[in-house]
């Protein structure tokens, strides 16, 4: 299904993502506190799947969902729900902040793999972005003097496994719906996570039932919104818009858990916001050869 390419329609779509994933992630770091993350990503699949009924029925029905593609659903939602734990779990051990900067190395998988197997072009204004992103993600980080602790490797590994899912997810929308693509995520993970769940189930308080309740409704709408925006761009440019997710999470931090915000961290934004702007230059138009 084809898509009039649209940088201003990806960006729009991406404006929704990184409202929706900035609030899972102080959710999900209040909700990880007292429960398993299994128990979250179950709790946030099944009310995931209750969300969805009326746009599915909305839309036309469970038949406009039947897909010829399921080995490459199962495939990337197992990445993804690996990788999804594992960024649950590093919120618990490092600040939110540094989570999600360590997360942005996600970009170097996603445009290797965007160019070797999906044929995607990456120019030199592609390229400058992501470079000035990564760095302002190491300019924010800035692990003292070399030491990494294992919330920080957690986070490395779930930035890894985004990678590979975000270009699988690029692959899906060439024939799939966002909302195809967002209904088997759901149908995959909450059956991932059944066997995991029932072993490590605790009944959560009421509050954390409304933290868990908000994972759940920010965390199958934003992959709404970013199956959307891949619609509308390649992966190579939808990824670096993403970066505006560290300097925004990094004052959620600083704003709700006292997490220092100082110079370093606007230079680092900064930086991440001047390959935004590199990456949303319109592209060049090749000359005509004359006849």
């Amino acid at each position: 299904m084809s898509t009039t390419p649209s940088k201003t329609m990806a960006a729009l779509w991406m404006a929704g993502w990184l409202s929706l994933t900035l609030v899972m992630a102080v959710a999900g770091r209040e909700a990880a506190r007292a429960v398993n993350v299994f128990e979250i990503m179950e709790v946030r699949s099944l009310t995931g799947f209750v969300l969805l009924l009326p746009i599915i029925h909305r839309a036309g029905g469970f038949k406009l969902l039947r897909t010829q593609r399921l080995p490459e659903h199962i495939g990337r939602n197992f990445i993804h729900y690996v990788a999804q734990l594992g960024w649950f779990f590093a919120l618990t051990l490092i600040p939110i902040g540094q989570v999600v900067a360590i997360e942005f190395t996600m970009p170097i998988w996603t445009a290797i793999l965007a160019a070797s197997f999906l044929s995607e072009r990456i120019t030199p204004w592609k390229i400058a972005a992501i470079v000035l992103g990564l760095v302002g993600v190491i300019v924010i980080v800035r692990p003292a003097a070399g030491e990494i602790n294992p919330g920080q490797l957690i986070a490395l590994g779930a930035a890894m496994g985004f990678g590979v899912s975000m270009a699988l997810v690029k692959s899906l929308t060439r024939t799939e719906s966002p909302l195809s693509i967002l209904f088997w995520m759901i149908v995959v993970q909450s059956v991932a996570g059944v066997v995991p769940t029932l072993f490590v189930w605790t009944w959560p308080s009421v509050d954390i039932w409304a933290w868990m309740g908000v994972i759940a409704v920010c965390g199958t709408f934003s992959h709404y919104c970013l199956a959307s925006a891949m619609r509308y761009a390649d992966a190579t440019v939808v990824v670096p818009m993403d970066f505006l997710r560290v300097p925004l999470t990094a004052t959620a931090g600083w704003l709700l858990y006292s997490e220092r915000l100082d110079a370093w961290t606007v230079l680092g934004a900064a930086l991440i916001l001047c390959g935004n702007l590199l990456n949303l230059r319109p592209s060049t138009p090749v000359p005509a050869r004359a006849p």
